[in-house]
């Protein structure tokens, strides 16, 4: 009756079992208003009764139909209620995966298509719960009801029912699994149709600078063509579908109809009963009737439960701290230590770590260097908890990094990347971002990030609104706010990911002044892309295919005839 990938989410949900009993009480009040009118119409036009006489059945009638409109209402307000609790409780499932797993573990999905599936994708079920799943309820509980009343008025229209029956979930499955690849191909077609889209709003600039906007134009059009003629070709389905139950259950009724029309002709069976028959056959069949106009509803929402069931399976692994862990305390710095560290990304023959050791201590500058492919975003990852080691273990303090609560470790780490995110909100809520603090505190790490004259020209200054929506910054700007964060944070340790590269010479030289006092006493990871950033380090770890094959001080390494040296005699050269 259920999805397979939705069972789990209604499991235990008190509406279903309503959702049961509002199906069984619409069954008893189909049945009851059928034998009050056949009692109706055989007093009136066969016991030539008058009408006050069956006041109190006509009474019944009116609330039994009454009740069927209460009934259908019920069950549609349940499944509404239903939807929206599952609809919320998938959001968040799917969003804790995403935010669990990181960037890693979701790099291979796009971004419009995630949207896309958060959005209309778990919407898309609100159909599926407040129709859909209430007639299939329907479509078990009335027909076995009305089975049972039929058999003790008439042995062999029971029996006439009870073949027909079959036919209708038979050729429901066979035109579904016909449908099924055609609501699937329509999904797929919207997925790509959206994340296209967004990618070509993102891109905008670069489309126009290279001519080339009129031409996506035309891409969109024949996507949005594409997709319109899938929905089409479900909805000529589900319309066919519909169609074939009409037709069943019409054929089937006038097979009830002349069978009882025989019996009553030759005596063989009373009017009021046959009446009565005559009356449940319709009923007998209306639920798989409206099932059948509801068919697209579960075509819609199986296509999108595939599609969340495969955001929600496991993904890359990511470090899943023991909930037991004793507090993490760092009171004289934080040392880190790669032991024998592996890790494998699905679908690639070489490890992109392989057996890497090194140390990172505390009051030290140590810089990653190596091509690119090297593994150095690996161990940034690594580090910031969005992948674990297949082999080896990462060691914090002498504790195993894997045992150390993630939000606890995190809450010890800056990090600064080679393209920060700039959301949108103000200024200062970004400087703010993920650490409590006061206006005070906020300017004096604009000030150490030399962004807070550029801050005061702006016209509400702290509460300029900034990012998608407000006020488009420079890729200096944008990276001296993201500087400004790790001032504000303050944590011990600092991963910094060519943390100066969008800005000019005089503004690298007036933060690099900065980064130094902010480095003093921490545990810092500089990946470094430019060598000229690295002069000062204490250690310099070389990585070349996923490999450690040189670390120690710069000018030890520039006096062997190494990897290091090489690659810095290739950027002088280039320089």
């Amino acid at each position: 009756m259920l999805l397979p990938d939705l069972r789990q989410e209604v499991r235990g949900n008190n509406r279903l079992y309503w959702l049961l009993g509002v199906g069984l009480g619409t069954g008893g009040a189909a049945v009851a208003q059928a034998y009050c009118l056949a009692v109706i119409i055989d007093g009136v036009f066969i016991g030539g009764q008058e009408t006050a006489g069956l006041t109190p059945w006509l009474s019944a009638l009116a609330l039994l139909i009454l009740l069927r409109a209460v009934l259908v209402w019920t069950a549609e307000r349940l499944g509404f209620r239903l939807a929206a609790e599952v609809r919320d409780r998938l959001r968040q499932r799917v969003l804790k995966k995403i935010f669990a797993g990181g960037p890693v573990a979701m790099g291979d999905e796009q971004t419009g298509d995630i949207a896309h599936t958060l959005g209309e994708g778990i919407d898309s079920l609100e159909p599926y719960f407040a129709r859909y799943l209430p007639q299939v309820v329907a479509a078990v509980l009335v027909p076995l009801l009305v089975l049972l009343t039929v058999v003790a008025q008439d042995r062999l229209s029971a029996i006439i029912l009870l073949i027909t029956a079959p036919l209708m979930p038979i050729f429901m499955n066979l035109i579904g699994s016909w449908a099924k690849g055609l609501s699937e191909r329509r999904w797929d077609v919207l997925s790509r149709l959206s994340a296209h889209f967004y990618d070509v709003l993102q891109g905008l600039t670069t489309l126009k600078l290279f001519g080339r906007s009129r031409e996506q134009t035309a891409i969109v059009y024949r996507a949005s063509e594409e997709f319109r003629k899938a929905t089409l070709e479900v909805l000529r389905v589900a319309f066919l579908s519909a169609l074939v139950l009409e037709l069943l259950a019409t054929v089937s009724t006038a097979i009830v109809a002349v069978t009882v029309g025989l019996k009553l002709l030759y005596g063989g069976i009373g009017f009021r009963e046959a009446f009565f028959i005559l009356v449940l056959a319709p009923e007998f069949y209306l639920p798989f009737r409206l099932l059948g106009s509801h068919f697209h509803a579960s075509l819609t929402a199986r296509a999108a439960t595939e599609r969340i069931a495969r955001l929600l399976l496991d993904r890359t692994a990511v470090s899943t701290p023991v909930p037991e862990a004793e507090p993490f305390e760092a009171p004289e710095g934080i040392g880190i230590a790669f032991e024998e560290v592996t890790v494998c990304y699905p679908g690639r023959a070489n490890p992109a770590l392989s057996r890497v050791s090194f140390r990172l201590r505390p009051g030290e500058q140590s810089a990653l260097v190596g091509p690119s492919g090297a593994g150095k975003s690996t161990v940034a990852n690594l580090l910031l908890g969005f992948l674990s080691p297949d082999a080896g273990v990462i060691e914090v303090n002498g504790r195993d990094l894997a045992g150390i609560r993630r939000s606890e470790w995190l809450g010890k780490v800056a990090y600064i990347p080679q393209f920060p995110h700039i959301f949108a909100g103000t200024v200062g809520e970004n400087i703010r971002l993920g650490a409590p603090g006061g206006e005070d505190r906020m300017v004096a790490a604009a000030e150490a990030a030399g962004i807070h004259e550029f801050v005061e020209t702006l016209p509400r200054g702290y509460r300029a609104p900034v990012g998608e929506g407000g006020m488009a910054l420079s890729g200096g700007e944008a990276q001296r706010i993201a500087l400004a964060r790790a001032f504000f944070r303050n944590s011990p340790v600092l991963i910094l990911d060519e943390a100066t590269a969008w800005l000019d010479p005089r503004a690298e030289d007036r933060v690099k002044e900065s980064l130094q006092r902010l480095m003093q006493g921490k545990t810092v990871l500089i990946i470094a892309h430019r060598l000229s950033t690295i002069a000062k380090a204490d250690q310099v770890i070389v990585l070349e295919s996923g490999r450690v094959v040189e670390q120690g001080r710069p000018q030890d390494l520039l006096a062997r005839e190494g990897v290091y040296r090489r690659m810095m005699a290739a950027y002088r050269g280039i320089r």
